[in-house]
């Protein structure tokens, strides 16, 4: 197992939101509220517990388990029994009836003369259609939590439900601070795992930057040899998590997880998606597609250039559910019969193209963060470009912004292929798509797992380079 690590910015942030509390000690609403989310099985609860138990304040940890409103007060009264809160008994011994008098008791027990951290996980489990939990919590932030030097952390996975939490018109709007926790990026998971910088980024797309799975790859081990053990293991983190985020998601939206499993074969136009999920109709694969897009499981995208498109398409946004899709899921049969061999078998023979495309969302993400440099100019918007004959595609456009761009500032070619390198006949190829896209003479950039072979490009990039996006 791997020791923590990582999350430098995000323990930075959860101690200056702390210093703030510190610093209003004596003054009216000393109190801060920060409101943390992110996917499930990302680390959030790791975090914050690593927060708390370092930060040297008194803290309160409590998770809602969504049982029932009764279940749930009664496990914030255990919870308070295990807190460092100095007057957490009055929480234990109150057994309040309902949020309303919960809070009240809550801030009661809170310190007066000293910071402390309250933290409350899976938020979305107290919420209901009414809003009747964010009522009594704003009525309670209001009235007698922000009086306290507390730092109130609201932590939650279901991301269009946290959202919704400081959403306009909503009872708690404007009283906490969003702070996103995404999954660790490639330059982490590298020096998590002990892996050079191509190495890392195909860990990053087996893994997902999921700390779980992470966890789970022996340092230094090849893509290979993790893949070799995880695939006989029927309890490894790599066979379960995504299923168990599904199940969580979506327990009763079957034609959402129909949809995710045509997605897992590799279509990406609306028509395509349907046919694959058993010939849906339009009307409720959009209903399907809604959900799965707000929350964030899920990306529409349309061509970035100078002209409007139609041609849409999705991608599953996060690299390890594309991965399980792909190649985990439709193979759980036989997984658990003990022939993980053959799963490992066709993954390697489905490799090198199926990381090709995989890994484009995270070049471009890269470049966003990397430019500008000596080479290239700023990219306000990078995206991709493609008919919808698909006989031009260009893996990367950065313009001024999207998806109608007003100017092309360069366009692009990911070439990803282990000991081949981009080469005059794969510029030619730019070239030629290019001169699809646009008549000017817009830089041409290469991407490439193995180095360029060519003259003639403007700028070119590789694994080291990609990394130090992330690690600046």
């Amino acid at each position: 197992m791997v020791d923590f690590v990582g999350r430098q910015h995000e323990l930075e942030t959860l101690d200056r939101e702390l210093a703030k509390v510190t610093a209003g000690i004596g003054g009216e609403r000393p109190g801060r509220c920060l409101m943390l989310r992110g996917r499930r099985r990302v680390g959030k609860s790791r975090l914050a517990a690593r927060f708390a138990e370092h930060s040297g304040a008194p803290f309160l940890y409590y998770t809602a388990t969504g049982a029932s409103p009764e279940v749930d007060l009664t496990r914030l009264g255990k919870d308070a029994q295990s807190s460092g809160l100095p007057l957490a008994g009055l929480l234990s011994a109150a057994r309040p009836a309902n949020w309303d008098a919960a809070l009240d008791v809550l801030a009661a027990s809170l310190p007066h003369d000293r910071a402390s951290v309250v933290i409350m996980d899976e938020v979305p489990y107290l919420m209901d259609a009414e809003g009747a939990f964010e009522g009594m919590l704003q009525r309670a932030w209001d009235r007698a939590l922000e009086t306290r030097p507390v730092l109130l952390v609201l932590v939650g996975s279901d991301l269009s439900m946290m959202e919704a939490l400081n959403s306009y018109g909503r009872p708690f709007h404007q009283r906490g601070r969003e702070m996103v926790l995404r999954p660790l990026n490639p330059a982490e998971v590298g020096g998590m795992l002990g892996l050079d910088a191509a190495s890392a980024f195909d860990a990053a797309l087996i893994t997902g930057g999921l700390p779980l799975i992470c966890a789970e790859w022996p340092h230094g081990a090849g893509v290979w040899d993790f893949l070799a053990a995880a695939l006989s293991d029927p309890v490894s983190a790599l066979l379960v998590s995504a299923e168990r985020s599904l199940a969580a998601e979506f327990p009763q939206q079957l034609q959402a997880r129909s949809v995710l499993s045509a997605f897992g074969s590799g279509e990406r136009t609306f028509s395509n998606i349907a046919r694959a999920a058993g010939g849906v109709a339009a009307t409720p694969l959009q209903r399907a597609l809604v959900p799965l897009t707000d929350k964030g499981m899920i990306a529409a995208e349309l061509p970035l250039s100078t002209r409007p498109s139609k041609d849409r398409r999705y991608r599953i946004v996060d690299p390890y559910l594309r991965f399980w899709l792909r190649f985990v899921g439709p193979a759980m049969e036989e997984i658990e019969r003990g022939r993980g061999d053959l799963t490992l078998q066709r993954v390697r023979e489905n490799w090198t193209s199926w990381r090709g495309r995989a890994v484009e969302p995270l070049v471009r993400e890269a470049l966003a963060r990397l430019l500008p440099d000596s080479d290239l100019p700023a990219a306000p918007a990078i995206g991709g470009y493609w008919t919808r004959t698909n006989d031009v595609e260009i893996d990367i456009v950065g313009a001024d912004r999207a998806p109608i761009a007003k100017e092309l500032l360069f366009v692009g070619s990911v070439k990803w292929l282990k000991n081949s390198p981009f080469d005059r006949h794969d510029l030619a190829d730019l070239h030629r798509h290019r001169a699809a896209l646009t008549p000017d003479p817009v830089p041409v950039v290469a991407v490439s797992r193995s180095g360029t072979d060519c003259t003639g490009l403007d700028a070119a990039y590789g694994p080291e380079e990609l990394r130090t996006a992330w690690s600046t």
